[in-house]
């Protein structure tokens, strides 16, 4: 019996935890040290039980070939089960097997970001294990690479200021870039612009990525897709890609990005992506051109088995000229959404509804002594003339540049990023956050701080989104005394 890594599951080893993601099923498991030598153990080539026993005994110097046995093979047959790995009497029968994402078997998954309580949300995920996993020592895990500044669209909303679009990443440092993240264990790898099909290299890029086996994601806005780079994106078996729809009407979504026709071919394209099954995810932020048109995204996105989201936030370009903020939503259009929202997610309605919901919103409260962010401690990013950033969006905050340093010395010793990491929710705006009654419906960001702020301060508290946070809390608790009152309760 032979056993095989799924093509599209990715294996790491980070100090001795073992981690197993698939994009097909969109799951991740972790697993203990012992656990850790077996999945290290499996490949892309097909391996009988033996041959694996044979690479995982040696490190097992107290246990018997037969005892390891068992174990590998109830451990590789759990794998199996959950759709990770695939199993089978010969290589032909493996491939039959190796299914990987479609849309005829996906459920479709929409997510509104912000609206719901901090409290309400799940209490941890594999991200948040592997952040805390890697807490006080950091590991890189996830890097974007800007392959140009250039894009073909003029969004409205932008927080890179189009006059900087002006620049290709070249040859050397793509390559160089690659070997690094390589050598570091990196996962996942995010290729972006501007528009990141805008770079001439941008077919011969996207194939070197996936010859160092990482976890792919684009970022684009398809409006440059053709036939042969989506021949590329299956060979190269693409994990991800994500593109921003704003509205189905055409000359709203056309209004925000300022080209004409764009909405034509963002949406034929996405429908081509479908019909060949690369994994795809929808973004559809909301601003003043399209408040009223994001539930019609939403829904086609719903009945085309597409990831979707949506949210209120827009922040201020890096430079922090603010002039893309006349398109923010006010604090009472974002609270027409948040009702919106409400109004049509039942499960979401019952958890407001639940006896200790008020109970808790009052109780939620930041502790002074939590990391503030979590830039810096599994991830950052990169834009096309080397500079190395903590987040996207925020790339005033330069942690060095790798036409200069090498990525792993600038992760290791930036005393930006140190700075970074060693910042507590005490130090936002003085202690202010952790003493705020709004706690439970607010998620700060230094990034939208900084940007908005004059002087570049990311521990300037951004009133904007304050005072979001109370409206929301106002229509939560609002609808919840007139739901219980309709209910009789």
């Amino acid at each position: 019996m032979l056993y095989r890594q799924k093509k599209d599951t990715y294996i790491r080893n980070y100090d001795g935890l073992g981690y197993i993601t698939s994009t097909g099923i969109f799951n991740d498991r972790i697993v203990n040290e012992s656990g850790t030598i077996f999945l290290c153990a499996l490949s892309r080539k097909p391996q009988s039980l033996d041959e694996l026993i044979d690479k995982i005994l040696p490190q097992f110097t107290d246990v018997d070939r037969d005892t390891i046995k068992k174990d590998a093979e109830e451990f590789y047959d759990t794998l199996v089960q959950d759709g990770f790995i695939v199993k089978g009497e010969n290589e032909e029968e493996l491939n039959v097997k190796d299914i990987g994402f479609t849309y005829t078997a996906v459920q479709p998954k929409t997510i509104r970001e912000d609206f719901s309580p901090t409290i309400q949300r799940a209490d941890s995920d594999t991200q948040e294990f592997l952040e805390k996993h890697f807490n006080g020592r950091p590991h890189l895990t996830t890097f974007q690479i800007e392959l140009t500044s250039k894009c073909n669209e003029r969004c409205v909303h932008c927080y890179i200021p189009h006059k900087f679009k002006l620049y290709n990443i070249s040859d050397e440092l793509y390559y160089n870039t690659l070997e690094q993240l390589s050598k570091m264990g990196v996962l996942s790898v995010t290729l972006s612009g501007g528009e990141c099909m805008c770079h001439p290299k941008f077919k011969e890029y996207l194939r070197a990525a996936k010859n160092y086996d990482f976890y792919v994601n684009i970022l684009s806005n398809l409006t440059l897709l053709d036939d042969e780079i989506i021949e590329i994106m299956k060979d190269s078996n693409v994990s991800s890609v994500q593109t921003s729809l704003y509205s189905m009407i055409p000359e709203h979504h056309d209004a925000i990005t300022q080209l004409k026709g764009s909405f034509y071919k963002t949406r034929d394209n996405i429908l081509k992506l479908i019909e060949n099954d690369l994994p795809l995810h929808v973004s559809c932020p909301t601003m003043k051109g399209n408040k009223d048109d994001y539930g019609d995204v939403l829904k086609w996105c719903h009945e085309h088995k597409i990831r979707a989201q949506t949210d209120y936030i827009m922040m201020a370009a890096y430079n922090h000229e603010t002039e893309n903020l006349a398109n923010r939503l006010s604090v009472d259009e974002a609270g027409n959404v948040i009702s919106d929202v409400l109004s049509g997610d039942i499960d979401y309605q019952t958890a407001i509804l639940s006896p200790d919901f008020v109970k808790r919103c009052n109780e939620a409260v930041f502790n002074p002594e939590r990391r503030l962010c979590g830039a810096g401690v599994s991830s950052c990013c990169m834009v096309a003339n080397g500079n190395v950033y903590p987040c996207p969006g925020w790339q005033e905050m330069v942690l060095g540049n790798l036409n200069e340093t090498p990525l792993q010395e600038i992760w290791d010793n930036s005393e930006k990023i140190n700075w970074i990491r060693g910042l507590k929710m005490k130090d936002l705006g003085h202690g202010e956050c952790c003493k705020c009654d709004k706690a439970a419906f607010c998620a700060p960001c230094m990034v939208r701080n900084a940007n908005e702020s004059p002087t570049g301060d990311p521990l300037e508290i951004n009133r904007h989104f304050c005072a979001v946070a109370q409206k929301n809390k106002e229509i939560v608790l609002d609808w919840r005394k007139a739901k219980l009152k309709e209910l009789g309760k």
